[in-house]
Order: C-alpha cells, then sequence, then structure tokens
C-alpha cells in the first residue's frame, strides 16, 4: 500500500499562540492528520487540548510568553522531554498594534516587532539546532500576512514585521533545506478572528474588503487547517522558501 503523503503520524508538531483562532484551528487539523501538539500560548488552553485530545492524538500545554528569549530553550527541551523529538514547528503567534504612521509609538513598534520577527527566529533556529541533532527531517511554517505584499494602512510595525517574515523565510530555507528543513509560509487574507474584529466592527471598512474578495466571504480558522498539513507533510518535500496565500482570491485581484 502506498503511503499517504498527507499522513503525520508519528510527527510531533509545536504550534505558537494555539489557544484560539487560526492556531487552534491548525494544531487541531494536524492532529487530525496524525500529529502530536505541542501547544504553546501564554493562557490557558484547555478548548484546544479538548479538541486535540478528541482526534485521539496527545496534547502537551506550555505556557510561555514567546517574546521573551528565556522562553524560548523551555520550548524545545519541553517538547523533547515530552515526546522525545520534535518534527514541525508552527510559528504563528502575533500581535497587531493600530495607529497612525505619524503617532505611532516606539513601544508599539518594538511589542510587534520581538514577538512576531524576532522571537520567530530565534525559536525557529533553535527548532533548527534540535533537529539536526535528530538527525530527522523538519517543515517550519510562518504564518505570514496580506500585509507581506502589501502596505497596509495604520499598521507599520505589523506591515514591517510581516514583510520581514517573507524575507526570513527564504533566508532560513536557502540554509537549511541542506539539513532537511522545509521552511515555508502561510499568509491568510481576511479572516474572521481576533486579530480582525476592529476591521469587522467598521461596517464600511468590512464591506469594502468583501467586495475585493473574489470568493465572496471572509476566510474562517477552518481555511488555514487544510494548508497547514499539506505545509507539514511530505507532500510539500520539494517546496521551500515559498510564501502560500490563503486569501479567496485577495491578490489576484
Amino acid at each position: 500500500m502506498v503511503r499517504n503523503p498527507f499522513d503525520l503520524s508519528g510527527k510531533v508538531a509545536i504550534v505558537t499562540g494555539s489557544n484560539t483562532g487560526l492556531g487552534q484551528s491548525m494544531a487541531v487539523g494536524l492532529a487530525q492528520a496524525g500529529a502530536d501538539i505541542v501547544g504553546v500560548a501564554r493562557r490557558e488552553q484547555l478548548e484546544t487540548e479538548q479538541k486535540v485530545s478528541a482526534t485521539g492524538r496527545r496534547f502537551h500545554s506550555i505556557l510561555a510568553d514567546v517574546s521573551q528569549m528565556t522562553s524560548i530553550d523551555s520550548i524545545i527541551n519541553g517538547s523533547v522531554e515530552r515526546f522525545s523529538k520534535i518534527d514541525i514547528l508552527v510559528n504563528n503567534a502575533g500581535i497587531i498594534r493600530r495607529n497612525d504612521a505619524l503617532d505611532f509609538s516606539e513601544q508599539d513598534w518594538d511589542e510587534v516587532m520581538d514577538i512576531n520577527i524576532k522571537s520567530l527566529f530565534f525559536l525557529s533556529q533553535a527548532f533548527a539546532r534540535q533537529i539536526i541533532v535528530q538527525g530527522t527531517q523538519g517543515n517550519i511554517i510562518n504564518i505570514a500576512s496580506m500585509l507581506s505584499f502589501q502596505g497596509g494602512i495604520r499598521v507599520p510595525s505589523y506591515t514591517a514585521s510581516k514583510s520581514a517574515l517573507m524575507g526570513l523565510t527564504r533566508a532560513m530555507a536557502n540554509e537549511w533545506a541542506a539539513h532537511g528543513i522545509n521552511v515555508n509560509g502561510i499568509a491568510p487574507g481576511y479572516m474572521s478572528t481576533n486579530n480582525t474584529a476592529a476591521l469587522r466592527e467598521d461596517g464600511e471598512r468590512y464591506q469594502e474588503i468583501l467586495n475585493r474578495i473574489p470568493a465572496g466571504r471572509w476566510g474562517t480558522s477552518e481555511d488555514i487547517s487544510g494548508p497547514a498539513v499539506f505545509l507539514a507533510s511530505e507532500a510539500s518535500r520539494y517546496i521551500n522558501g515559498f510564501i502560500l496565500a490563503v486569501d479567496g482570491g485577495w491578490l489576484a485581484r
């Protein structure tokens, strides 16, 4: 029997920001494909644990603030101690701050950049080092944004961080592909999540966005699960340094 290239049985996936939204959906999707899950979040994630457990896979919760460099070793070490190895890293944790560029504060700039790009790189670095020690293959999936491609409005630090994420994904892929580590990204379109609550509450802006989406709807968290499984699986083994837009056709418009 030919093995299903999307089967993640026996794999261990670390998902940051797994307590809600896109992170939770990706954690559940990876579990449905067979992976055990290490969920990393700042808050308790009982709902995610229940959903993962319902698939028959194991779930290990690590409460950590990924913006703190001291948390990185504890995430990697805690995952290996629990499951003996790691295979997949989904860098989903991120924040956004909104204000006019003329009034944007240094604090809002630093907080966004620390979580969205600095911690992402150093967690990826620690993950890659562990994969090399294991002598196995690995997959890193970075969650990008439409603002990896576009400028946006009133979100200068978020745009900067997500644009940097695209370049960093390519840079890490260039260096780590030789070690059997695939580094790719997913750029969600406009999704009904916590990050877009302010946009969805603005009726005029909400409709403007909706009118541009060829699919005729905003995305849901579940729309990200399939692409995450694909980029975590053997089905994408020859894909490296690529950002996959999951946007209902937004960028094609």
